[in-house]
C-alpha cells in the first residue's frame, strides 16, 4: 500500500516539525506530530520522527517501536531509513546502522547530512572504498569547501591510492597559497602531504618539499622540530638507495646537520642519538669493534653539555672492558651522591652483558665499603643509604633474595623513614614467593608517606595478589569518588592495572564467577576504545590535524594487542574451558541456598545492587519527583546503561554455550598478535572441543614454527593425536586427509605417542615444565595416578632446576588431578622454599591475611589522607 500524500497545509506542519526537532524543540515536536497522524494515521515518515522525538525524551521502547512501525508503513523513505540509522547509531551498531544510511541514499542520493554522516561511519568500520565514493559525492555538492577536498585526500590514503590523494592535496595547496606563513592547518596539511610523499617512497620530492617550506627560510611548516625530525628520516632513506657515491655523501652532510640542530635542542633524546649514530653507519643495537671507537668519540662530544645524562648513559651502552669500568665508576657515583631513586632502572638494560653486571656489583660493593667508612663533610651519609639501596636491588634482580633482604635491613636501621627502602622489600619479597610479607612490607611504605597516590596504588596491588580483595578496595577508595564504591569508580577510571589484579585475584581463591565478570569489564573497556574513536572521524578532517588522526586509525585496529587485553582473553578462555571440561563446576559456585531453577542468590545479588546503586540519588517516593523535575527535556539519543542483574556472574558461569563464547573473546586475535603463543594455545583449547579440528592443527602448527620445544605445545601435539585417532569414525574427504598430513608435520606418524612422551623428557629432563608435561600426556595416554603423581614428584630431585613459580604450577596442577600426594607435595615446597608463603596451608594463609587486618592502619596515615580526601 503505498503512503499517503499530504497536503500543501500538512506538509508545512511536517517541515515544521523537522525544524522543531533540529532546534531540539521537542515538546512542540511532538505535538506537530500528533496534530498530523491525527489526520494521516498511517503517514510512516511522522511516525518515524515522532519515535525519534520520543526516544529523546526518555520513552525509549515506545519510540523505537513507532519508529519500527513508521518504517513498514513507508520503507522508500530516506527520513524513515535516516531515523532507524540514528537510533542504530545510538546504540553502536554501526555496520547496521551504515546499512540503513546506504538504503537513505538510495531515496535521496544527495542529502548532505546523510552522506555525511555515512562518511563518517564509513571510517569507523574501515570500509574505505565506499569512503572515497562517498567523499567524493560530499565534494561534488561542496566544491568550494576546503575541508572535503582535505577528506578525499585521507579517504584516498586510508585506501591505499596515494598517488590519488597526492594529486588532492597539491590541488587543495594551490587555492591555498596565499593563506600566510603562520597558518596552522596549513602547516599540518603540508606535513600530511610529505608524510604521502614518504609513504609512496618518493623521499627526494618530500625532503624537497620540507626545504622549500621551512619556517627558517619564511616556510609554512610551523613545527620546525617536527620537519626536522621527519628530514633526517627522509634522508637516511634516500641514503639507502642505489644513488651514486657523491650523491649519498651529499645527504649524509645534511642529515648529520639535522640530527645536530635536534641535539642542540634537546640534548637527552635517546632517538636523536641514535639516528645521529646510524647516520655515520652505527647501529646502537649491534655495535661492532671496528666502530665502538667511533661511537664513543661521537658521544664524547656531548657528554659535557649541562644536565644531559642521555650520552653518558649511551656511552656505557657501548663501552667494554677498561673503558666501561672508567665510565661507570663516575656514572654510579653521582647517582649515587645525588641520591637518584631510579639509578638502578636506568642501569638494568646493561644487565643482559654478564661481564658489565659483575663490575657493576664489584664498584657499588666497593663504594658501599668506602662509603661505610667516611666520615666528615666528605661524604654524605645518604649516600651510603643510596649505595644501599641500589646493592639491594641488584641482588634482588638476581634472584638472591636472601642477601637483599639483609642490606635492606642494614638500610632500614640506618634510615627507618624511607618510603623506597620499604618498597624495595616488598618487591623482593614479591620475587621469593610471599605475596603476604610483600603486601606488609608495601603498606609500611605507604604508611610513610599517605598522600601518595603512587604508592597507595603499589599497595593495593600488592594487596589483590595476596587475595586480600576487601583490603585493596579499602585503600582503593582513599582516592576514588566519595559515596561510591571503589571498584565501581575504578572501572569508570578504566583503571587497568586494577581490573587485571582483582580479576587474578578472584581466579586464584577459586571465584571463577567474580573474574570472569573482571575480565568482561575489560572487554568493555577495549570495544569504549573503539567506540570514542567516531567523535574525530569528523573533527580532525576539519581541523586539518591529519598526521596524528592517521596514526589513532592504526593505533586503534591493533588496540587489543594490548597485554592487558591478550591477558584476560587468556584467562577468560581457561575459565570457560574449565567449565566446559567440568559441568559440576558452575553449579559447585552457587551460594549454598541456591536450589533448583533458582541460579543466583538473591540476598547477595541484592546486597550487590546494593553496594553499585550507593552515591546515587533514590528513585522512589520524593527523590524520584525532584530528580525528574530537575532533568532536561532532552536526553538524548544515547541508551541507558542497563543495570547488571548478576553483579556476581552466578548466572554467568552457568551459561550453556561456554565455548561459544570462549571463541567470541578470541576473535580476530589469532591475526592480530600472531606471534603469542598464549593465544595460539587458548584457540586450541577452544577448537578442539568444538570439533573445530583444521582450526586447532594450524594454531598447533603456527605455535610449533615459533616455540617447538615449548611444553605447552608438547602436551597438545599429543592431545590432538589422540582426539582424532580415539574418534569413532574417521572425518571425511577433504578435512580427514589435510588433518592426518598436518598432524604428520608435527609428530610423525610412526612415532607413538609413549616414545613421543619419553623423547621430550630425555630432552629436558632438568626443565619443571617439562616434567609436568610429559605428566600430562602421561595421563592422556590413561596411566595410573601413582605414575603420573611419581613423575610430577620429580621436580623435586636434582639435576631439575625448580623455582617457587614452577612448584606451584606442579602443586596447582596436583590438586587439579585431585591427587593423594597434593599435600606431601605442598609440604615438601614449603620446607624448600623458606622464604614464600604460597606453600602455606590455607589456615596458615588465612592467619596472615588476619594479621594484616588486625594490625589496621596507624592514625596519622587517617590524618594524612584528611587533606587530600
Amino acid at each position: 500500500m503505498a503512503p499517503p500524500i499530504l497536503a500543501q497545509k500538512d506538509k508545512k506542519l511536517f517541515a515544521d516539525l523537522l525544524s522543531q526537532y533540529e532546534n531540539r524543540q521537542l515538546s512542540k515536536g511532538r505535538k506537530t506530530a500528533d496534530q498530523i497522524l491525527k489526520k494521516y494515521p498511517e503517514h510512516g515518515e511522522t511516525m518515524c520522527m515522532k519515535g525519534l522525538i520520543l526516544v529523546h525524551l526518555g520513552q525509549r521502547d515506545e519510540g523505537i517501536n513507532l519508529v519500527k512501525e513508521g518504517m513498514r508503513k513507508d520503507l522508500s523513505s530516506h527520513i524513515c531509513w535516516h531515523v532507524w540509522a540514528l537510533i542504530q547509531k545510538s546504540e553502536h551498531k554501526y555496520e547496521d546502522a551504515l546499512k540503513s544510511y546506504i538504503q537513505a541514499l538510495k531515496f535521496d542520493k544527495d542529502n548532505f547530512n546523510i552522506l555525511r554522516d555515512t562518511a563518517v561511519l564509513q571510517t569507523q568500520t574501515r570500509q574505505f572504498e565506499g569512503l572515497v565514493e562517498t567523499r567524493h559525492n560530499l565534494l561534488r555538492l561542496r566544491p568550494y569547501n576546503r575541508h572535503h577536498w582535505v577528506g578525499l585526500a585521507v579517504a584516498y590514503q586510508l585506501n591505499g591510492n596515494l598517488d590519488e590523494a597526492k594529486q588532492v592535496l597539491e590541488h587543495i595547496e594551490g587555492f591555498l597559497r596565499n593563506i600566510g606563513t603562520s597558518n596552522v592547518e596549513f602547516s599540518e596539511l603540508l606535513m600530511y602531504h610529505v608524510r604521502i610523499l614518504e609513504d609512496m617512497g618518493d623521499f627526494q620530492s618530500a625532503v624537497d618539499m620540507l626545504e622549500s617550506h621551512d619556517r627558517a627560510k619564511g616556510g609554512s611548516v610551523l613545527d620546525r622540530m617536527a620537519s626536522t625530525e621527519m628530514k633526517a628520516r627522509l634522508l637516511a632513506k634516500l641514503k639507502e638507495s642505489d644513488a651514486d657515491d657523491e650523491k649519498k655523501t651529499a645527504w649524509t652532510e645534511r642529515a648529520d646537520a639535522a640530527w645536530r640542530w635536534l641535539l642542540s635542542q634537546n640534548a637527552d633524546g635517546y632517538e636523536y642519538y641514535k639516528g645521529f649514530l646510524a647516520n655515520q653507519g652505527i647501529d646502537l643495537a649491534n655495535v661492532t669493534d671496528e666502530n665502538r671507537e667511533k661511537a664513543l668519540e661521537m658521544l664524547r662530544d656531548y657528554s659535557n653539555v649541562q644536565f644531559a645524562t642521555a650520552p653518558r648513559r649511551l656511552a656505557l651502552h657501548v663501552a667494554t672492558g677498561q673503558e666501561f669500568q672508567d665510565l661507570i665508576k663516575p656514572y654510579l657515583t653521582n647517582g649515587l651522591t645525588k641520591g637518584i631513586p631510579s639509578l638502578f632502572a636506568d642501569l638494568k638494560p646493561l644487565y643482559k652483558d654478564s661481564v658489565k653486571r659483575q663490575i657493576i656489583e664489584d664498584i657499588v660493593e666497593e663504594l658501599r665499603a668506602t662509603f661505610a667508612t667516611s666520615t666528615g663533610d666528605s661524604v654524605q651519609p645518604t649516600t651510603y643509604l643510596w649505595a644501599l639501596y641500589l646493592l639491594a636491588q641488584h641482588h634482588s634482580y638476581l634472584g638472591r633474595h636472601k642477601q637483599a633482604l639483609e642490606i635492606l635491613d642494614i638500610a632500614i636501621v640506618h634510615t627507618p623513614t624511607l618510603p623506597e627502602l620499604y618498597m624495595t622489600r616488598a618487591r623482593a619479597l614479591k620475587r621469593a614467593g610471599d605475596p603476604h610479607g610483600a603486601a606488609r612490607a608495601m603498606n609500611d611504605a605507604r604508611l610513610l608517606d599517605g598522600q601518595d597516590r603512587f604508592i597507595n596504588t603499589k599497595t593495593g596491588k600488592y594487596l589483590l595478589r595476596a587475595g586480600m580483595v576487601n583490603e585493596a578496595d579499602a585503600i582503593f577508595s582513599k582516592f576514588t569518588r566519595g559515596g561510591a564504591p571503589a571498584g565501581a569508580d575504578l572501572e569508570e577510571m578504566q583503571a587497568m592495572h586494577y581490573l587485571v589484579e582483582q580479576g587474578d585475584s578472584y581466579r586464584r581463591a577459586g571465584k571463577l564467577n567474580l573474574a570472569l565478570k573482571k575480565y568482561y569489564v575489560i572487554q568493555k573497556v577495549f570495544e569504549s576504545f573503539r567506540e570514542d574513536q567516531y567523535e574525530f572521524h569528523q573533527y580532525s578532517v576539519r581541523k586539518t590535524i591529519l598526521n596524528v588522526y592517521t596514526e589513532m586509525l592504526k593505533w586503534e585496529d591493533n588496540v587489543r594487542s594490548h597485554p592487558g587485553f591478550i591477558h584476560a582473553a587468556v584467562a577468560t578462555v581457561q575459565i570457560w574451558v574449565a567449565l566446559y571440561d567440568d559441568a559440576t563446576l558452575g553449579p559447585s559456585l552457587q551460594p549454598p541456598e541456591t536450589t533448583g531453577s533458582d541460579v543466583s542468590s538473591k540476598k547477595a545479588i541484592n546486597k550487590a545492587k546494593k553496594a553499585a546503586r550507593k552515591g546515587q540519588p533514590e528513585a522512589d517516593g520524593a527523590n524520584s519527583k525532584k530528580a525528574t523535575a530537575i532533568q532536561p527535556e532532552d536526553r538524548g539519543l544515547e541508551p541507558p546503561r542497563p543495570r547488571d542483574d548478576d553483579p556476581e556472574g552466578l548466572k554467568l558461569v552457568l551459561a550453556e554455550d561456554p565455548l561459544e563464547r570462549a571463541d567470541k573473546y578470541l576473535t580476530g586475535l589469532s591475526e592480530l598478535v600472531p606471534q603469542n603463543m598464549d593465544i595460539c594455545f587458548a584457540i586450541y583449547d577452544v577448537a578442539i572441543r568444538r570439533k573445530k579440528y583444521l582450526q586447532a592443527v594450524r594454531m598447533l602448527t603456527r605455535a610449533h614454527s615459533l616455540d617447538s620445544e615449548h611444553p605447552g605445545l608438547h602436551s597438545r601435539i599429543a592431545h590432538l593425536r589422540n582426539t582424532v585417532s580415539s574418534l569413532p569414525e574417521p572425518i571425511p574427504v577433504p578435512v580427514g586427509p589435510i588433518l592426518a598430513e598436518s598432524i604428520a608435520s608435527l609428530l610423525p606418524a610412526e612415532v607413538s605417542l609413549e616414545l613421543f612422551n619419553s623423547q621430550y623428557l630425555q630432552k629436558h629432563s632438568s626443565s619443571p615444565m617439562a616434567i609436568v608435561a610429559h605428566a600430562k600426556v602421561a595421563q592422556i595416554l590413561k596411566a595410573p595416578q601413582d605414575e603420573v603423581d611419581s613423575i610430577l614428584f620429580t621436580v623435586l630431585k636434582e639435576p631439575v632446576q625448580l623455582d617457587h613459580e614452577a612448584a606451584f604450577a606442579v602443586l596447582s596442577y596436583l590438586k587439579e588431578m585431585k591427587s593423594p600426594r597434593a599435600e606431601e607435595f605442598r609440604i615438601a615446597c614449603n620446607d624448600r622454599f623458606e622464604l614464600s608463603t604460597l606453600f602455606r596451608s590455607d589456615e596458615e594463609i588465612a592467619a596472615l591475611q588476619k594479621s594484616f587486618t588486625e594490625s589496621g592502619e596507624s592514625s596519622a596515615d587517617g590524618e594524612a589522607l584528611e587533606t587530600v580526601i
